[in-house]
C-alpha cells in the first residue's frame, strides 16, 4: 500500500461536519466518493481531527492508502476534480511512510476564532465570523486567555456529549488581538475536546464585554462544572487553522 497525507481546506456551511453521519453529508463522505471515482478503491480518509457542523478549515489533514502509487500531482489535481463543485479542496498532497497516521502522528493543532465586533449585521462574513455587536475589550480577554494555558482540568469547558476519555488537556498557547472590526482568538495544543474552542471563546467574550473579570476565566475553569462557562460560541466562526507534525 500506498500512503499520501491530504491537505484540506474547506467551507463547513453545508456539512454535518468532517465525519461520516446518518444525518447527512460530511466532508469525509465527500472526500471518500471523489476518492473512489478517481481511484476506483474504496478508502476511507482519516482524519487529524473532527470538526463540527457549519466549522471551517484552512488546513485539516487526513491520509489516505492506495493499492498503486500515484504521483501527488495527480492525486490533488484529480481529487479537486471529482470534489467540484462542492466547497472543498486539496490544496497538496505529499507521499508519507507507511507509519504516518494523520491523527495519531500530530504533535500539535491549531484553531482560530474570528468575531466581528461592530453594531451592524454581517452580510459577506455572515456564515464565517460571529457577530457581537457590544464593544469588547480584546486586550482583557487576552490576559483572561493566559489562565487556560497549561494543564487543566477542562470539564467547565467540555460538551456534554464529549467522548473523550479525560477532561485533562494541555493547551501550549491562547491570544486574543484585534485587525480593525475583527477580533481573533488563536488556540495551539496536542488536542481539544469536543466544543472546548468554542466553549473558550464564549466565556472570554463575557470578559471582553464587562460581564465577567479578567479572573473570572480562572474561577470557572475551577468550578470544574459545564455550568460555570459561558454561551458557547456559534460553529460559523471556528477555523481548523494546521496541523503540526514531527520532522520525523
Amino acid at each position: 500500500m500506498h500512503r499520501y497525507k491530504l491537505t484540506i481546506e474547506y467551507d463547513g456551511t453545508p456539512y454535518v461536519g468532517w465525519q461520516i453521519q446518518d444525518n447527512g453529508l460530511s466532508v469525509q463522505e465527500v472526500l471518500r466518493t471523489a476518492l473512489k471515482n478517481l481511484s476506483g478503491e474504496d478508502f476511507v480518509p482519516k482524519g487529524s481531527g473532527r470538526t463540527d457542523a457549519g466549522v471551517h478549515a484552512l488546513g485539516q489533514v487526513a491520509h489516505i492508502d492506495l493499492s498503486k502509487e500515484w504521483s501527488v500531482d495527480k492525486i490533488r489535481d484529480g481529487l479537486n476534480y471529482h470534489i467540484r463543485p462542492a466547497p472543498i479542496a486539496i490544496t497538496k498532497a505529499e507521499a508519507v511512510p507507511e507509519d504516518f497516521d494523520a491523527r495519531f502522528s500530530a504533535t500539535l493543532r491549531h484553531y482560530r476564532y474570528i468575531i466581528v465586533n461592530r453594531r451592524a449585521r454581517l452580510t459577506i462574513d455572515r456564515a464565517y465570523a460571529w457577530l457581537v455587536p457590544r464593544p469588547l475589550n480584546e486586550k482583557l480577554m487576552h490576559e483572561a486567555a493566559q489562565s487556560f494555558v497549561g494543564h487543566h482540568d477542562f470539564t467547565t469547558f467540555r460538551s456534554t456529549h464529549c467522548q473523550a476519555k479525560s477532561p485533562l488537556k494541555s493547551i501550549d498557547a491562547v491570544s486574543v488581538y484585534r485587525n480593525g472590526e475583527k477580533v481573533i482568538v488563536e488556540c495551539s495544543a496536542r488536542s481539544f475536546m469536543h466544543n472546548q474552542v468554542r466553549s473558550m471563546v464564549g466565556s472570554l467574550a463575557e470578559v471582553g464585554m464587562g460581564k465577567w473579570p479578567v479572573s473570572g476565566i480562572q474561577t470557572a475553569i475551577e468550578a470544574k462544572a459545564r455550568s460555570a462557562c459561558g454561551p458557547v460560541a456559534p460553529a460559523h466562526g471556528l477555523y481548523f487553522l494546521q496541523v503540526d507534525y514531527s520532522a520525523k
